[in-house]
């Protein structure tokens, strides 16, 4: 049985316009909000609500666009999107090839199981954007004695 920590989850949604379906079956390795620039302008908000699942875990159907760039860690960061509507569906990082990150909001009402344990890139986290304080915040990303 998954821990709250790492729940086990089969879930399925479906971008706004309905053209792209995106199913996670398998344990969530990390849950996190990230205040990296780069998740401030793929969200229009404060932060991004991310879960961590293996990327055999995950299936995509229909069309999708990507768009890579460099991160401010030196690592390739790319997202896969809705070429009709615009919907963020999974991001891949360099760093971690073996993981996909996905959007928890995708998942609307069926995302109950999410429960993020940390907030990364904290150095650009706005006052506006409220947190609950309880998060343990890094800089950057996480330190490793705390993984």
């Amino acid at each position: 049985m998954a821990s709250a920590l790492k729940p086990e989850i089969d879930l399925t949604a479906r971008c706004a316009c309905g053209q792209v379906t995106v199913r996670v079956a398998g344990r969530v390795r990390s849950m996190f909000l990230c205040s990296c620039e780069d998740c401030q302008r793929s969200t229009g908000t404060g932060h991004a609500t991310v879960a961590l699942v293996a990327i055999g875990d995950l299936s995509v159907t229909g069309e999708t666009r990507s768009f890579a760039r460099s991160a401010h860690s030196g690592a390739t960061l790319t997202r896969w999107f809705c070429p009709s509507c615009g919907t963020p569906l999974y991001a891949r990082s360099s760093r971690a090839e073996a993981l996909a990150m996905l959007p928890v909001g995708l998942f609307g009402a069926d995302a109950a199981w999410f429960a993020p344990n940390q907030l990364i890139f904290a150095r650009s986290h706005h006052d506006w954007d409220v947190v609950d304080d309880h998060l343990p915040r890094h800089a950057t990303y996480r330190d490793e004695e705390a993984r």
